[in-house]
């Protein structure tokens, strides 16, 4: 019976551990570590880690209120989640939730006012909104993410007192996840349709979904690579940059158009990703 009970407190550990997706959470930790080198913060550690735990608070939060509300689409989309699984509840979801936004909350408040005028009554607001209603319209779920994404480092750049620097990262990190997210939505086609969701693909169809990547793609890839050819960045920028943000971007727009299916979206999904901690490094050593 001990034993028994042993087992199912670690699945039930493994979860919930599971429901905040730690790859994710480890991301946006790491994030916002580059972002207070890029921004050249000699300031208190404290600070570092304050900024990181907030962000970290908030991306579990966010994580986990969107399987809540994600509940029926899961059932089609990703029935390996913990609360379709029944390992985790919606009600404990919700509870896991508004505990991390509440740590978030208070930790932004040991941070400068401007900060928690961003995290609290923008960033908050904007993350609540997207999972409850926006996701389910065409394009402004996709382009609230991406905000919120892009400004986490505007956020950094309020807290290490140095916007400048990090107003690049954040339209790189804007314009990966605003694709991302449209790739995420091909991926997703057969569960929303069945919650009447309204995205991109399903009201204008795959193919101009993707079309709509291959453009954003297309723009991004110019646009960061300018960068390089400028001068802004150094000579490692460009080379970091091809094999992390570049590369990947046209072998997940090439991939589509030659497979338009949830297969491949997914996996697309998948390997973009990394696109934003890999483009953040490379603005990083760009900057060395």
């Amino acid at each position: 019976y001990k034993s028994f009970k042993s087992n199912e407190m670690l699945k039930k550990i493994f979860s919930v551990i599971k429901i905040i997706r730690p790859l994710n959470v480890t991301s946006s930790g790491i994030a916002i570590l580059f972002s207070s080198q890029i921004a050249g913060y000699q300031g208190s550690t404290s600070n570092v880690l304050l900024a990181i735990f907030v962000v970290i608070f908030f991306t579990i939060g966010a994580n986990v209120l969107n399987d809540f509300f994600d509940y029926e689409t899961d059932k089609v989309n990703r029935p390996d989640r913990a609360i379709i699984a029944g390992n985790v509840t919606r009600i404990q979801a919700l509870y896991i939730s508004i505990f991390s936004f509440a740590a978030g909350v208070f930790l932004s408040l040991q941070l400068n006012f401007n900060s928690q005028i961003l995290s609290i009554f923008v960033s908050l607001p904007l993350l609540i909104f997207y999972n409850a209603k926006a996701k389910n319209y065409p394009l402004v779920g996709n382009v609230i993410v991406a905000l919120i994404l892009g400004l986490s480092f505007i956020y950094a750049g309020i807290v290490f007192e140095n916007i400048k620097p990090l107003i690049v990262p954040a339209l790189l990190a804007f314009g990966l996840t605003l694709i991302r997210e449209i790739v995420k939505d091909i991926a997703d086609l057969e569960g929303d349709k069945i919650v009447g969701a309204r995205t991109f693909p399903i009201i204008f169809g795959n193919e101009k979904a993707i079309y709509l990547c291959t453009f954003l793609s297309a723009i991004l890839g110019c646009l960061a690579f300018i960068l390089f050819l400028n001068g802004y960045y150094n000579f490692y920028y460009g080379i970091l940059l091809i094999i992390t943000v570049e590369i990947p971007l046209a072998v997940v727009v090439i991939s589509l158009l030659n497979k338009p299916n949830t297969k491949t979206a997914k996996k697309g999904a998948k390997l973009l990703k990394f696109c934003t901690l890999g483009g953040l490094f490379s603005i990083y050593i760009g900057t060395i």
